[in-house]
């Protein structure tokens, strides 16, 4: 879904995969986190006839006190251990790389996160290296011996020289956040900011948005706008007079509702432009903004002698609602909310309040993008003449949550007027319908903050290429796109930072723990580029011998799909096959026995892995989740079925008015594949997807129900009529349901014609032919596919008779990301399929 994504893709820890919804668990092993509700039904329809029997009784004496048999507490033992060996393995976040006064030495710094199940949380850690090349075909990297953990930060930022390091500390309980700038040896300036001023600091990879100016005398940011002022009442009733916060005498009142941002974003209401003086310590609001935008994204224009400097940000309207109603559609994972570039003056530069009024170009936000209905992470080049900048049009225009991205220029005049009009220019379109083997089209989440090589026209990003992420330059001039990730390689790329005109990336697959390699180019007699890649040393991507033996006998493959629903509707990308990941188990039948006894069931265990969105992907990068489930004697199916990206448009938007069929069928069709190529038995499959993901494995076992022995869902969208009533992105139900046509037609109050639509399109309308085992895994403050639906539908599987089994998670979101839950979500699944499955 607009962000319902799920399984394989945001089970990873690359930027990609959080376009996905279906995260990871929980774990069950702490006392000290709100634990998840859970039921189970055991009572299963008889093979002969519809009447439903009791399971066998256990005396109270056979049952440990934690209320699970003695064979499953073992299992619980067993795997939890083997999970833990997975999520203690850290992962790199950010990593920056600075220049040295020697030309062959520079240093970076990377941001590092490793999980700790006991206290719930991650932990965030910088670590330091020098980078020593001797020579182009060689780099050293000296490591500290120590990494040094950020406690209670909320992000660092090093400034561009990397003379300086901010610390964003934001507090809870209304207490002030806290800004910390570190020179090389000590702190040199803490800012206490109280509530009053702005509350705190966004540093998600969508409004986040921290940038120092030029001689980082300045840094911009975004912050959540100040709380409005709420109504007072005392033992006399309404003060008009208001109250202080500390008055034992009064209490304050509710007021009046705002709507937030929708999921994850539930207890903000405005996202708003700040810039912080580190020489004074004072921090100033930018004025001029208009009040209906939500900003973000923002980055300081290179600056010119005798003109003001300026800001540029990307702003969102809080009018995004189908016929631009005021309405705060949920944004996470949705780039097909209207956005545009605005600039205005550096605060600390505009007019003095008393002049705001006259609301000249200095005081007033300009739009740069005027007529182009998106325009996000905006780039300056190097030499500061062009601002480059992603835009999902085709998102917008067509209301799919993600589609193909696109990529345009602005020319940028240091004595522009901010009033003064500016050409728009394609540098990457939207590719339609890519050749086989060609590039098809943009897939980014994010941009480097510095993304350039030393020509200053080539910009190195990572994209998704098919079902594996690859590493791209793009010459803003020329317009030419290459692929500079090994073109051989199945393994995923993704860019981490730029050393010059080298490149820090790391690379990983399904069955390898990221890894980081040092990339640096060669120019031949025939102007031919080509990339060679070094490997590095890592003390923060080492994985246990455990992890390594069970993981060294494992293989992938991508395989490809050929479409078997050849619709003359469909456009001719709709008609190219599509991919699967194949990750086999090392104690698998050989192919030729596995035909010849598939009858009999000895093919190793297959469970089919559905990414949400559905315009999402799962990629061939390495998932912690993944690895442990195929290490549990499991291959592992990873379907990219039709409108997941990285496939071209065509192919993306032929998904919007056919899930639940479309979708479906191409699952089916990759399960047949690979019974049909002797590599799984049709007598042991499993499956399990989250959001959208969720919405196909609760279809496949209504629609195709002799197929799948178990099944497992994370926040499953069950129910549509139900769903568009109480979700954050009730557009998402029409598009999907309905078509591009579908957005037309969007109302907060839908038609008993269009519930019917939603109901026919929905698992639950399956739901009477549903018998195998399913397992539900629910966020209970989940907006995106709120609780309720899959609530609805395990009980009407439990009414039914059928083996159900619910954990709900009481703190978590769409994603059940945090640490304990994610942990106890696959450690569920983990125990329940080995329980059906074997």
């Amino acid at each position: 879904m607009a962000s319902i994504h799920t399984a394989a893709t945001n089970l990873i820890s690359s930027p990609l995969r959080r376009r996905c919804l279906l995260l990871p668990p929980a774990s069950f092993l702490s006392s000290a986190a709100p634990k998840p509700f859970s039921f189970s039904t055991t009572r299963r329809y008889s093979s002969a006839s519809s009447v439903m029997q009791a399971p066998d009784s256990v005396s109270a004496k056979e049952m440990p006190p934690h209320g699970i048999d003695p064979t499953t507490a073992e299992e619980y033992a067993s795997q939890s251990k083997l999970l833990q060996e997975f999520v203690n393995l850290p992962s790199i976040d950010k990593a920056w790389i600075f220049k040295s006064d020697n030309a062959n030495t520079s240093w970076a710094m990377f941001l590092v996160r490793q999980v700790d199940l006991l206290a719930n949380k991650k932990r965030t850690m910088t670590l330091s290296s020098r980078i020593s090349k001797a020579s182009k075909d060689s780099v050293d990297f000296q490591w500290s011996t120590f990494p040094v953990e950020m406690s209670g930060a909320a992000t660092v930022v090093p400034s561009p020289s990397g003379s300086r390091l901010l610390v964003v500390r934001n507090k809870e309980n209304d207490s002030p956040t806290v800004l910390e700038i570190w020179g090389s040896a000590r702190l040199e300036k803490e800012i206490h900011i109280p509530q009053s001023v702005h509350g705190s600091i966004y540093t998600d990879g969508w409004f986040g948005g921290i940038s120092w100016n030029h001689d980082e005398s300045m840094i911009a940011y975004v912050a959540e706008e100040p709380p409005r002022a709420k109504p007072v009442f005392d033992y006399l009733g309404f003060k008009k007079e208001g109250s202080a916060d500390k008055d034992c005498n009064s209490w304050k009142g509710q007021g009046d509702w705002e709507e937030d941002w929708g999921e994850t974003y539930s207890k903000k209401r405005k996202p708003s432009l700040f810039v912080v003086s580190i020489n004074s310590g004072e921090v100033r609001a930018v004025k001029g903004i208009p009040c209906s935008l939500s900003v973000g994204q923002v980055v300081w224009a290179p600056p010119s002698k005798g003109s003001d400097s300026l800001l540029v940000f990307v702003g969102w309207s809080a009018e995004n609602g189908l016929q631009n109603y005021p309405r705060k559609l949920g944004i996470r994972y949705c780039y097909n909310r209207p956005c545009a570039l605005y600039a205005i003056v550096d605060p600390f530069q505009q007019p003095s309040n008393n002049k705001l009024d006259e609301m000249d170009d200095r005081a007033t936000a300009v739009n740069l993008t005027h007529g182009f209905s998106s325009a996000f992470f905006p780039r300056f080049s190097p030499d500061g003449k062009y601002l480059v900048f992603l835009s999902a049009k085709s998102a917008v225009e067509s209301g799919a949550h993600a589609a193909t991205e696109s990529l345009h220029r602005i020319e940028w005049s240091a004595d522009r007027k901010l009033h003064q009009s500016v050409n728009i220019v394609d540098v990457v379109p939207v590719v339609m319908c890519p050749e086989d083997g060609c590039f098809p089209g943009l897939y980014q989440s994010n941009i480097l903050s510095n993304p350039w090589l030393s020509d200053g026209c080539t910009m190195i990003v990572s994209s998704v290429w098919c079902s594996t992420q690859v590493i791209l330059s793009v010459n803003i001039f020329s317009c030419e796109v290459s692929r500079i990730s090994p073109n051989e390689s199945n393994y995923s790329w993704d860019v981490l930072a730029l050393d010059g005109d080298d490149i820090l990336a790391a690379y990983s697959s399904p069955v390898d723990p990221p890894q980081i390699k040092y990339g640096y180019h060669t120019q031949q007699v025939d102007q031919l580029i080509t990339w060679n890649w070094l490997d590095c040393s890592s003390p923060t991507l080492k994985y246990s011998d455990k992890v390594r033996s069970l993981l060294s006998f494992h293989k992938f493959s991508i395989l490809k799909i050929p479409v078997s629903d050849l619709s003359e509707e469909l456009p001719k990308g709709a008609h190219k096959p599509f991919e699967a990941i194949f990750i086999q188990h090392s104690n698998s039948t050989s192919e030729e026995s596995c035909k010849e006894s598939k009858v009999d069931g000895v093919c190793t265990p297959l469970v089919l892995i559905l990414h949400g969105g559905p315009h999402s992907v799962s990629l061939t990068s390495y998932s912690q989740s993944l690895a442990f489930l195929s290490t549990l004697g499991y291959n592992l199916l990873v379907v990219n079925y039709r409108g997941s990206l990285g496939f071209g448009e065509e192919a993306l938007q032929s998904l919007p008015g056919r899930i639940g069929c479309q979708d479906v069928g191409d699952v089916l069709a990759a399960l047949d594949y690979v019974i049909d190529k002797g590599l799984a038995s049709a007598s042991k499959v499993a499956v399990l997807g989250g959001s959208h993901g969720g919405f196909l494995t609760t279809h496949l076992v209504g629609q195709a129900p002799d197929r799948f022995v178990v099944a497992a869902a994370r926040n499953p969208v069950c129910n549509l009529s139900l769903m568009v009533g109480t979700t954050d992105i009730p557009d998402w139900c029409y598009t999907e349901a309905c078509g591009k046509e579908g957005k037309n037609f969007f109302s907060e109050a839908p038609s008993a014609e269009q519930l019917s639509i939603f109901y026919k399109k929905s698992p639950i309308s399956h739901i009477l032919k549903v018998k195998v085992p399913i397992l539900f895994l629910l966020g209970a403050q989940d907006l995106r596919v709120p609780m309720s639906n899959g609530l609805q539908y395990a009980r009407a599987l439990r009414e039914k008779g059928v083996d159900v089994k619910v954990l709900v998670f009481p703190e978590d979101v769409h994603g059940i990301d945090r640490p304990q839950s994610d942990f106890e979500s696959f450690l569920n699944i983990g125990v329940w399929f080995k329980k059906h499955l074997n």
